[in-house]
């Protein structure tokens, strides 16, 4: 069993990971002017950049007249010129691989360069996980391991100029780079999911989940990260294949989960009646980034101001994110190392500041469904 790190030690480790973003959610404004400026650094070495006048913007007003907000269909003959090897049409340095999404844009799954600079930034997913750390003195968790339920990060490999480089899905990816940088490690490795292949039916699963099952039985799991509609199929599969739920096997001490709204409000009742009384923080994030995490046990994410940009399309107009008003909802425009003013498709629905919480993607619709589960579940909006 590995030994439980000295307090005093992990402590440094932690704050050092989280000062950044807690130095951001203090003044979000003053963080967003600092990235968005890091941002047109970058943007400016890349054609797309030099055609839209990135070296010479100077402020948000003249970012937004200058780069028009973009879905990933207008992205795309750029991500495929990438691919063929004309990397610097869009990206200022080499990719190292690619992220593939588990769903669809007009019926195939869209492909996401990354770079060096934009892989450190998806470590943030670990944030949650840090924070409570922080917050509770739960030094013990990383005596255990993670319970690694992720998809593949690597599927195959796509031939980019003269280069194969591999691709696989983003929550693989992330774990695989968490692993290295946190003090605790995941169980199966990512080496070995991968090692599985990177089919999708349910054989497959339950061949990833009698594999995560065996590897884990006799360990410590003190996490469990990843996407929580897997988490939620991994606790039925124990009990259906082995007459046991998770909670009989392991005192998890937290869940950090995402890739669906309502992880904590939502899913929490089936979560804990699988796991155990396990502390669930959710995190926000997609193929292009993590952007958000829970920052405690109030219910909802935080922005990582401290890396991407953030802006909404609301009924009053556009503004930043951190401008929103509380019970306020808007189309989410994200500014990545990748892609500048990304329309992500996702809506967002303000709290009190500093909290928000993705209720699904842009669609009429999505405001009466968010309403129906908060009654449902007796959330009725409560942090």
């Amino acid at each position: 069993m590995p030994d439980i790190p000295d307090p005093g030690s992990a402590r440094a480790m932690i704050q050092q990971l989280l000062q950044p973003w807690q130095r951001s959610i203090q003044d979000p404004a003053e963080a967003q002017r600092e990235v968005l400026h890091g941002l047109l650094q970058s943007y400016a070495k890349t054609d797309y950049g030099e055609i839209h006048g990135a070296h010479n913007i100077d402020g948000v007003e003249d970012y937004r007249q200058a780069f028009p907000s973009s879905t990933y269909d207008d992205y795309k003959p750029l991500v495929d010129r990438v691919m063929a090897g004309e990397i610097g049409v869009l990206l200022s340095e080499e990719p190292v691989g690619w992220a593939i999404t588990r769903g669809t844009t007009a019926g195939t799954s869209k492909f996401i360069p990354m770079t060096a600079t934009d892989l450190k930034m998806r470590v943030s997913a670990g944030r949650a996980m840090l924070n409570f750390v922080a917050e509770t003195g739960r030094y013990d968790l990383f005596a255990g391991v993670n319970l690694n339920l992720n998809f593949p990060s690597t599927v195959g490999r796509i031939r980019v100029g003269d280069r194969d480089l591999e691709y696989g899905y983003s929550s693989g990816i992330y774990t695989k780079f968490v692993s290295a940088s946190t003090p605790i490690r995941s169980v199966p490795t990512q080496e070995a999911i991968d090692a599985l292949g990177g089919g999708k039916t349910s054989q497959d699963w339950e061949r990833r989940f009698e594999f995560a099952y065996l590897h884990c039985k006799d360990l410590n799991v003190t996490l469990v990260g990843g996407v929580c509609p897997t988490a939620i199929e991994f606790g039925r599969y124990l009990k259906k294949k082995h007459g046991v739920y998770p909670r009989d096997l392991w005192k998890t001490q937290i869940m950090t989960l995402g890739s669906t709204p309502g992880v904590n409000t939502r899913f929490q009742a089936s979560l804990n009646a699988l796991y155990g009384p396990a502390a669930i923080r959710e995190i926000y994030g997609a193929t292009e980034g993590i952007f958000g995490q829970q920052q405690n046990a109030h219910r909802a994410w935080v922005p990582n101001y401290d890396q991407y940009l953030f802006e909404v399309q609301t009924r009053s107009g556009l503004k930043m994110l951190h401008e929103m008003r509380p019970g306020e909802m808007g189309g989410l425009i994200v500014s990545t190392p990748i892609l500048p003013r990304y329309r992500i498709n996702d809506l967002i629905l303000a709290l009190r500041p500093p909290y928000f919480r993705c209720i699904g993607r842009e669609r009429w619709w999505t405001p009466l469904h968010y309403v129906w589960d908060e009654l449902s579940t007796m959330n009725l909006g409560r942090l």
